[in-house]
C-alpha cells in the first residue's frame, strides 16, 4: 500500500499546493531545495518551460539561464534520459564545468538528484531535489533514496501536467470494455498473470489491453495510466 508520502500530491490544485507538496517530499528526504517543471515542445516555435521552484533569490538569474542549462550536465542528462541523474561536484567537473559547480555551490546547490519523464505529444516532466552537503554515503540508503524520487515523480508528473498544461483537447481517449477491466484491476494491484486468471483470457492478453489502454490515454507505464484515467473520470 502507498502511503500519502508518495500520493498526497495528487490533492495538489494550483501551483502553490503543488510547490508545497514537492517541498514536503523533498524536507522528509533531506533536501531543501527543489524545482519542478513541465515542457511542451512546439514544431513551429521554441518549447515552453513552466518552471515552480524555491531557488533563493540571488541565484535566481543563474537558475532561470537557459543559455547555462543548455551546458548545464545534470540538464543536459534528464533532457536526453528518463534515468535518473545522482550529481554533486565531479559530475561538473568531469564536465569541465567545476566553476559553475563552486557558484552554485554558494547557494545550496552542491549535490542532488534528477529525473524526468517524457510522454508522447512532445510533453516532458522533470524534478529535481538539491542539498546543501553530500548525499548518503551508504549505497543502499541511497538507491532507496532514488527510487523513492522515482515513484514521487510518477504522482508528481500527473498533479504538475494537469496544473501547468491543462488538457484542451476535450475528446476523451476511446477505451474498450476489456482495457477499461484491465485498468480497474491494475489499479487494484493486480498483476498480468492474475489479470488472466480473473478474465480468463491469456496473460499475453492481459499485457496487450494494458498496453493499448497505456497508449491511448499517451502515458508511459500502466501506473501513470491509471492515475490519469482516474482524473479523466472514465475508470469509474
Amino acid at each position: 500500500m502507498l502511503t500519502s508520502k508518495f500520493t498526497s500530491v495528487l490533492g495538489a490544485r494550483s501551483r502553490d499546493d503543488l510547490l508545497r507538496e514537492v517541498l514536503k517530499f523533498a524536507r522528509c528526504n533531506g533536501f531543501d531545495l527543489v524545482s519542478t517543471m513541465a515542457v511542451i515542445d512546439s514544431p513551429l516555435a521554441q518549447p515552453s518551460f513552466i518552471v515552480l521552484h524555491n531557488s533563493p533569490p540571488l541565484y535566481l538569474e543563474t537558475f532561470m539561464n537557459l543559455e547555462l542549462a543548455r551546458r548545464d550536465p545534470v540538464m543536459q542528462h534528464c533532457k536526453h534520459h528518463g534515468t535518473p541523474i545522482v550529481w554533486g561536484q565531479q559530475t561538473y567537473v568531469s564536465a569541465d564545468l567545476g566553476e559553475r559547480w563552486e557558484h552554485q555551490a554558494a547557494f545550496g546547490y552542491k549535490a542532488g538528484i534528477a529525473v524526468a519523464m517524457h510522454m508522447p505529444n512532445g510533453r516532458h516532466y522533470f524534478i529535481g531535489l538539491d542539498r546543501d552537503g553530500p548525499l548518503p554515503s551508504h549505497s543502499g540508503e541511497l538507491t532507496r533514496t532514488v527510487a523513492d524520487i522515482q515513484l514521487f515523480a510518477v504522482f508528481a508528473q500527473e498533479a504538475a501536467l494537469r496544473i501547468l498544461l491543462p488538457e484542451t483537447d476535450l475528446d476523451l481517449p476511446k477505451l474498450s470494455v476489456r482495457e477499461l477491466e484491465c485498468l480497474r484491476w491494475t489499479m487494484e494491484g493486480k498483476t498480468a498473470w492474475e489479470l488472466g486468471q480473473i478474465l480468463k483470457i491469456t496473460e499475453q492478453t492481459a499485457a496487450r489491453h494494458i498496453n493499448n489502454a497505456t497508449q491511448k490515454l499517451g502515458c508511459i507505464n500502466k501506473l501513470q495510466a491509471v492515475l490519469k484515467a482516474l482524473r479523466l473520470g472514465i475508470l469509474g
